[in-house]
């Protein structure tokens, strides 16, 4: 089994809260653009805009990965962005980990902020689909790591 740690350090740890999803089976550039969006908000505000992502309400704005991606009217100010819903959902159970365990060391959940959120590749896992004449082509199931840490403001 192996031990994680995080990309962030120097956090104080009476006033912060950290949790981690590992080996997801989401895409790393969508989580990538998701962790860019919502880190620097409140608790509560990253997960009231994940659950309007889930909806179709709002559209993730793509900054890095945006080539052929389409143009959204509801982005001011950006043109690119997609609606990641399996990887939203994720990085909301990820969410809800964290309120769980700042909860737990008592700190209250309608005071944090997001302070560290990061989205790290995993493994591929390579597999293989028959074709015809004896032929095979490949397809991949990426595997992604998100790192969130919450401060009390």
């Amino acid at each position: 089994m192996p031990s994680w740690k995080y990309s962030v350090q120097g956090l104080d740890p009476d006033k912060t809260a950290i949790a981690s999803g590992r080996d997801l089976r989401i895409k790393p550039k969508q989580a990538r653009e998701i962790c860019h969006q919502l880190k620097g908000m409140k608790l509560e505000a990253a997960k009231v805009y994940l659950g309007k992502v889930i909806d179709k309400k709002i559209a993730v704005p793509y900054y890095r990965y945006r080539g052929k991606i389409p143009h959204r009217k509801e982005l001011q100010g950006h043109d690119a962005g997609r609606f990641p819903e399996k990887t939203a959902g994720e990085i909301l159970k990820v969410l809800e980990s964290v309120e769980a365990n700042a909860g737990f060391k008592g700190l209250y959940a309608e005071r944090l902020r997001i302070v560290h959120m990061a989205a790290h590749r995993g493994r591929v896992i390579r597999k293989f689909i028959p074709r015809a004449f004896g032929r095979a082509s490949p397809y991949y199931k990426h595997l992604t790591h998100i790192e969130v840490a919450v401060e009390e403001y």
